[in-house]
């Protein structure tokens, strides 16, 4: 018999929104007042999204493979690749860019606070699907 898995508890779900949207909203209210070209924002912008999409795919095809659910290896290589690239393409673009090095410190944490939340909602949004006991008491 398995045991039984606790179901997230409303504390938790509150704390990773707002981590997910303070993560987002930093990175995007930096990049709103950055004096880069509109290029380079495009960049970034397209580097966070990417990421967000990444690493809740790659969330999604460990918790499957973990669950017994079929995950193709073609699939679940991607998703970590993906994770993968997305972090590499903006260490690259921050190594790159004419930006001060508390800037690039600002940029490279609230990207990963952001696919850390992202990857907890997820896993916070299957955990509440599922049946169990609510609010994390058995």
């Amino acid at each position: 018999m398995s045991p039984q898995q606790q179901q997230p508890s409303p504390a938790f779900i509150g704390a990773s929104w707002v981590a997910l949207l303070a993560g987002i909203g930093a990175f995007l209210v930096g990049l709103w007042n950055a004096t880069m070209g509109l290029n380079e924002k495009g960049y970034y912008f397209t580097i966070l999204m990417y990421g967000l999409f990444s690493a809740v795919s790659l969330q999604k095809s460990v918790r499957d493979r973990l669950e017994g659910i079929p995950v193709t290896n073609i699939y679940y290589g991607l998703s970590w690749f993906s994770t993968l690239l997305a972090v590499l393409l903006l260490v690259v673009g921050l190594w790159n860019a004419t930006l001060t090095l508390s800037e690039k410190g600002f940029y490279g944490m609230s990207f990963l606070l952001a696919l850390f939340a992202a990857i907890a909602v997820q896993k916070n949004t299957r955990d509440a699907q599922r049946p169990g006991p609510v609010g994390g008491q058995l």
